[in-house]
């Protein structure tokens, strides 16, 4: 029985396309990403691609991009012994800006126990995660439009 992803959604006053070149610039993840040291993208932003992630407190962690449709969505995998964490970003038009929303889902033989060893820490960084995409996308929004 598949366990419940981890999720967060926040509504941003900024287009897409301003929240994906947020996503697609990984160097600057952790200007705007509270849990985020460093980050650094092997290759550009595309299926294929691997990113180096440096995890606030944590060990350095290697993530392969599967998926990427520009202004709409990305996702990406970090592979653990017999588990894989999938990383889920999906931007979601709204007439005053989008809906974006982060999810983290876990699979594979020992998915049960890596969600209870990471998912908590996972979960409570999720929403301040999202707070900070959203404060640099409207900054970023609001410096794109003359005389504000």
């Amino acid at each position: 029985m598949p366990m419940k992803p981890l999720s967060s959604t926040v509504q941003v006053r900024a287009g897409a396309d301003v929240v994906f070149a947020l996503w697609s610039d990984a160097a600057g993840w952790p200007e705007w990403d509270p849990d985020l040291d460093g980050a650094e993208l092997h290759g550009p932003f595309a299926v294929g691609s691997s990113a180096r992630l440096k995890p606030r407190g944590g060990p350095s962690t290697r993530i392969r991009l599967t998926e990427v449709t520009p202004s709409r969505s990305f996702s990406a995998v970090c592979t653990l012994p017999l588990c894989r964490m999938v990383f889920d970003h999906l931007i979601e038009p709204l007439p005053d800006g989008c809906r974006v929303t982060h999810t983290v889902r876990f699979d594979g033989l020992l998915a049960v126990l890596f969600r209870r060893l990471i998912g908590p820490q996972i979960a409570r960084g999720l929403p301040g995660t999202m707070a900070g995409l959203k404060r640099a996308a409207q900054a970023l929004a609001t410096d794109e439009v003359p005389g504000t």
